[in-house]
């Protein structure tokens, strides 16, 4: 009988052991939690997050779903491969299903068969935080929305190259809309190439109406390309800048005029000391009103002779954008310095 309870006990610390293994950290939560999670603390000298969206909590309650409340603002974690998002690859954006941010870009989700929705890389490091998470005896790097503090999920260190991130996150917290609905939700999205992307990402990022701001590469012909290919100058990309704009605070052409402005479009292939295709100047038109307003601005300012010379910027149909490796995303903020010329 000892032997008996013995080998029941060994049998249930394997299965265990097994189930934690396989789900990243993330399965105890579901495999262990009927109910509200454990309260997190923040790591000392962290700071609180500036939320944008703040109700109580009973708002809360009222607004969301019992399966996004609980999840959200309690901290649970929905049971692997529950989630509606789990095997769902349609293009569009994952949003905060609290507030709307902005979270994820369909090109970021990848398969990691944990049985939770996973991404490469958030839409914009500035529309999730993160935060030390010691509950349940263990350590892991919790994600919230900077927006509104909800929580989302877990960040680790078993991703893809180049980044080596896997971003798990529950279904239950976010919304997703696909690209051609984007405009319904008042946004919309603009891709532009006009020289190296740090500096491009910033000056365009701090233009009033522009909600977030993501650099990649656009308009070549390989697959999942990185950076050190694209400098090589034989994929045919951009390095681009993609954005998400208001457009009822930031109309599409006004954006554009701003576009040839901070930037020389008379250059071919370069600008300033960055020389090759990969820096020449583009917009890529997400649509036929987009390419009719770029095509309209363009022809004006060669008319009025805003420019000494020529304008070289291409105006094409939108492709693939390949959102570059995280070291790239807001580098001027990063590193309080850029390589390009401001």
């Amino acid at each position: 009988m000892e032997a008996a309870v013995r080998y029941a006990q060994r049998a249930l610390i394997l299965v265990l052991s097994l189930t934690i293994g396989w789900s990243g950290w993330k399965g105890l939560n579901a495999f262990l939690l009927d109910g509200p999670g454990p309260v997190l603390t923040q790591s000392q000298g962290e700071k609180a997050m500036p939320l944008k969206v703040r109700k109580t909590d009973a708002e809360w309650k009222k607004s969301l779903a019992p399966d996004q409340y609980k999840v959200m603002f309690q901290c649970s974690t929905e049971a692997p491969f529950s989630g509606k998002y789990n095997d769902f690859w349609e293009k569009g954006a994952y949003e905060c299903a609290a507030c709307g941010a902005v979270l994820f870009a369909s090109e970021t989700k990848y398969e990691h068969a944990t049985g939770w929705p996973s991404f490469t890389a958030p839409f914009s490091e500035a529309n999730v935080s993160t935060r030390e998470d010691r509950s349940l005896g263990m350590n892991r790097t919790e994600v919230l929305c900077s927006s509104c503090g909800a929580h989302l999920g877990h960040v680790f260190d078993d991703g893809p190259a180049p980044s080596g991130r896997h971003y798990c996150i529950n279904s239950a917290s976010m919304v997703f809309r696909a690209i051609d609905d984007k405009a319904k939700s008042g946004t919309e999205v603009a891709t532009f190439a006009a020289g190296c992307f740090w500096g491009v990402e910033y000056k365009l990022g701090r233009i009033d109406g522009v909600l977030s701001t993501a650099v990649g590469y656009s308009g070549g012909s390989v697959r999942n390309p990185t950076y050190k290919k694209v400098c090589s100058d034989d994929t045919g990309h951009a390095e681009a800048v993609q954005v998400t704009f208001d457009p009822s605070r930031l109309p599409y052409e006004d954006l554009v005029l701003k576009f040839f402005a901070l930037h020389d479009p008379t250059q071919v292939n370069r600008q300033g000391p960055d020389v090759g295709t990969q820096y020449r100047s583009v917009i890529f038109t997400h649509s036929e009103a987009q390419k009719a307003v770029a095509e309209k601005v363009k022809s004006e300012l060669e008319r009025e002779g805003r420019f000494r010379g020529r304008i070289a910027t291409e105006i094409i149909p939108a492709g693939e954008f390949w959102r570059a490796e995280e070291y790239h995303q807001k580098y001027f903020e990063k590193n309080k310095r850029g390589a390009c010329a401001f």
